[in-house]
């Protein structure tokens, strides 16, 4: 049953539905790593510890969960852009599988987590028509598809009181096609097409740590810290290119490169993370993280790419509960939460870093007798510029997380 729930999530990982001109360059548009409650916090989790939710974003976390628990969480969202640039626009909704994870004790001091998210989407199509002297209307179009994801395995353990170290074992996975083509208004001229295919394929390991320190009675802060290395991942490399010329009714084609699919590399970039936490149990957690990865020294088949440069993000965001345990009020159990980040992203086109900033809103419905959520998020932000023929947009996210819970390694007792 399980290896069936994993496969199932799998194909949804696969076929998500993107619809971006930012997706054009490397591999996509990427994920963040902030899912579940912190989504409406503003992504930030790094030095968040729970023991009723996941937090698969520092692996350090999985020893946090109830020693009797077992979780499993996942999670849709739906975006609304608005994509706008010196010349026109452009509206369009996307909804898609976002991730899903399951995290379970092994004992008292040692932890495990396991699940798959997307780790980076492509889709777009852009054509447009440009004047040349001589030669006449020139016809130019490029469209791109395909999804990479990341399952995990990862477990966490307690060093000593307040020191909990983990790690998690990614598996990158994934096709990605991209398309080009130039025709001109005179049919004399060559007709020139070309076809790219990659697929993804290896491991990489991501590294947690948090300590954790109560300061006050039920108040702890928690320092966590994520680590990765730069990582040469396997890619399955395929190109064609031809072009086409027409002579009366005739048309004569012409092969310029192919590449049979073989075996190449990515450099996928260092990372570092860096997440302070305060957190009053049953009251109050606020959260801030600091995450940089060094895409200014990747290469995509052996060549770096001058549009790819170093990312970082900054992000922040509160949890409150008015009443955890109100017998009366069910509103005042209810987990409500606020955030903001700001990203400057791998993308620098035009000679402009593609920045982005949100801001995020939602809460946390408890289910009836249940340590289950319900986790709603809605984000509004903005990403890119309209300055030098580039694009803006202004998109609007929801976002629906269960987090289920359940009682797992419980000796029953009858009467």
């Amino acid at each position: 049953m399980m290896v069936l729930i994993i496969c199932g999530f799998s194909g949804f990982a696969q076929n998500n539905n993107t619809t971006s001109p930012f997706s054009r360059y490397g591999l996509g548009d990427l994920h963040h790593y902030g899912y579940g409650r912190t989504a409406a916090m503003g992504g930030a989790s790094l030095g968040s510890r729970h023991n009723v939710q996941i937090n698969s974003a520092n692996p350090a976390s999985y020893n946090a969960n109830d020693s009797l628990s077992f979780i499993f969480d996942f999670g849709i969202d739906g975006t609304y852009s608005k994509y706008k640039s010196a010349t026109g626009k452009m509206d369009v909704n996307d909804v898609n599988f976002r991730y899903f994870s399951l995290s379970w004790p092994v004992t008292k001091w040692l932890g495990a987590g396991m699940g798959i998210q997307p780790f980076s989407d492509m889709g777009y199509e852009v054509a447009f028509n440009e004047e040349v002297a001589n030669v006449g209307t020139v016809y130019q179009s490029y469209n791109g598809e395909g999804t990479t994801s990341k399952a995990f395995f990862g477990a966490s353990v307690s060093l000593f009181k307040g020191l909990s170290v983990g790690a998690n074992l990614n598996y990158i996975f994934g096709r990605l096609n991209q398309n080009s083509a130039v025709g001109f208004s005179d049919p004399t001229i060559s007709y020139i097409s070309e076809t790219k295919g990659t697929r993804l394929r290896d491991f990489t390991l991501t590294y947690g740590l948090q300590y954790d320190m109560e300061v006050k009675k039920d108040q702890f802060l928690t320092l966590g810290i994520t680590f990765e290395k730069q990582s040469d991942v396997t890619a399955l490399y395929r190109l064609l290119s031809y072009n086409i010329t027409t002579v009366g009714s005739s048309s004569i084609s012409d092969t310029l490169e192919f590449i049979p699919e073989s075996k190449n590399i990515i450099k996928l970039p260092a990372t570092f993370g860096i997440g302070l936490s305060y957190n009053k149990l049953n009251k109050l957690e606020i959260n801030a993280d600091y995450y940089y990865a060094a895409w200014g020294k990747s290469t995509f088949m052996g060549k770096s790419d001058e549009l790819i440069t170093d990312q970082s993000r900054i992000s922040a965001g509160v949890e409150y509960i008015p009443e955890a345990a109100s017998i009366r009020s069910y509103m005042k159990r209810v987990k409500y939460r606020a955030g903001l980040h700001h990203e400057n992203s791998y993308l620098k086109l035009n000679n402009h870093q593609i920045r982005e900033f949100g801001i995020s809103f939602g809460a946390g419905f408890p289910f009836t007798k249940s340590k289950s959520t319900a986790n709603f998020a809605i984000e509004f932000g903005k990403k890119g510029t309209t300055q030098d023929n580039l694009v803006r947009n202004n998109y609007t996210k929801f976002s629906l997380y269960l987090n289920l819970y359940d009682y797992w390694f419980v000796k029953r007792k009858f009467n």
